[in-house]
């Protein structure tokens, strides 16, 4: 099941909108075939049957690009949908950069992003040194980032924003590092998020403990033999982890 599905509630419309236009451009579908969608005077579909004939009849299915256009029109029709509803309409999605999670708006765990930094493979001293320094710099940021979450204010997020771009566009003399941190800067907006919405959380941490006995135990077993099967497992991994 498509992440966007659980998101509708039971609700099984697709629905074209500015939303699902949106997701269309910030996920690369090209301009033609956007308006291809958007020249059609349904904008509503009952269920994913009536939305498959539709992107038939437009000769989607037939197309062989990236990004596949069947893909991205029908999450960007389910996020509509979403939407259409007023389901997470204040919302913030926090993830880990998957990009199944990138919809509405989006904000990036620090946890993660300065793994990509402590994971890095190393050469020399030199290497070792700037490493280290940018860590330090990175974790004396996150450090305030939670006290401006204790205590936010339009001043101190300026100084933060100010001070995010002095780290991420250093040039460290190694280059490996200084491509990470140019690559994590253009993130700036999805890591400061929490500057506009303090009450979110700097890391993933929550919801992966949530879901860690779900694949520990697909670890184990490789999976189930039939839905039952799975429903089953599902529903008393999370008894054992509600209680």
């Amino acid at each position: 099941m498509n992440f966007l599905d659980l998101l509708r509630a039971g609700h099984t419309d697709y629905v074209l909108n500015d939303a699902a236009y949106t997701y269309m451009r910030d996920h690369g579908l090209p301009a033609a075939t956007i308006a291809l969608l958007a020249a059609s005077p349904q904008t509503r579909f009952a269920d994913q049957p009536a939305w498959t004939a539709f992107l038939e009849r437009l000769g989607f299915t037939a197309l062989a690009v990236t990004p596949n256009p069947v893909r991205v029109a029908t999450e960007a029709a389910l996020w509509g949908s979403v939407q259409a509803h007023e389901f997470l309409c204040d919302a913030v999605i926090l993830s880990d950069d998957a990009g199944q999670f990138n919809i509405g708006r989006h904000a990036l765990c620090w946890v993660h992003a300065e793994r990509l930094v402590h994971k890095l493979d190393t050469f020399n001293d030199q290497h070792r040194a700037a490493q280290t320094r940018v860590r330090g710099l990175i974790w004396d940021f996150y450090a305030d980032l939670k006290a401006y979450q204790q205590k936010p204010g339009k001043r101190q997020a300026r100084a933060l924003r100010t001070r995010f771009d002095r780290i991420f566009l250093c040039r460290t003399g190694f280059v490996t590092l200084d491509r990470l941190l140019a690559r994590l800067h253009a993130n700036k907006a999805e890591l400061l998020m929490v500057l506009e919405r303090p009450e979110i959380p700097l890391h993933t941490n929550g919801s992966e403990n949530d879901i860690r006995g779900h694949v520990t135990r697909r670890k184990i077993s490789a999976g189930t033999r039939s839905e039952t099967g799975r429903d089953c497992r599902d529903a008393f991994l999370s008894l054992a982890k509600t209680c």
